[in-house]
């Protein structure tokens, strides 16, 4: 009879999802994991299945994660649609502000898998084009809505605004990652607001 897990298997994803989106997959070791995780590398390899299998459920809980609050915020009946887009930027700045090693930002875990695996993992790849189609949805319905109320006064179409935003976001996230501070990336965040109403 199998002995039942006796440690917080979430808790052991949310600790790799961690060490994954401070190192990176390729420089986070078995070590690394069985370090933030607390567990022996046998628990690791028992519960997870392997290094790539524990990384996909890592990074499916951080996209899920961030992209459920991000679409709480532009989906708030409370606010304009305008003021949504703002919140959004806004939050993005306190992520990376707060998550930061040694001055820079960690950044994105999405965005760094992007660049360091989704040209060689389909798999990877996909879960990635799911998560930004899913909010890229919410990004356009908000823009709809913000041309639609006339605070959002950019003739461009709502689809080229939600790309340009979601390249803004990925940029902000580079930006800090490269040791850009608050003001810069409020400075960013401002140029993507009057591109929107000016």
């Amino acid at each position: 009879m199998a002995r039942p897990r006796t440690f917080d298997e979430a808790g052991a994803l949310d600790a790799a999802m961690r060490a994954f989106w401070a190192n990176g997959y390729e420089a986070t070791s078995t070590q690394d994991l069985c370090e933030a995780t607390g567990l022996g590398r046998s628990s690791v390899y028992n519960t997870f299945k392997s290094k790539p299998d524990l990384f996909r459920r890592a990074l499916a809980r951080y996209v899920d994660m961030t992209t459920t609050a991000q679409l709480a915020i532009l989906e708030d009946p409370g606010l304009p649609a305008v003021e949504r887009v703002r919140a959004l930027l806004d939050r993005i700045i306190e992520g990376e502000v707060e998550n930061r090693l040694n001055g820079r930002s960690i950044g994105c875990l999405g965005v760094n898998t992007t660049v360091e695996l989704a040209g060689r993992d389909g798999g990877i790849a996909r879960l990635l084009e799911r998560d930004t189609d899913r909010r890229m949805a919410v990004l356009r319905a908000t823009l709809v809505a913000g041309q639609r109320e006339g605070d959002i006064s950019s003739s461009r179409t709502p689809e080229a605004l939600s790309r340009y935003l979601n390249a803004v976001i990925g940029g902000m996230r580079v930006s800090a990652q490269g040791g850009a501070d608050r003001a810069t990336l409020e400075a960013i965040a401002e140029t993507a607001m009057d591109a929107l109403t000016c």
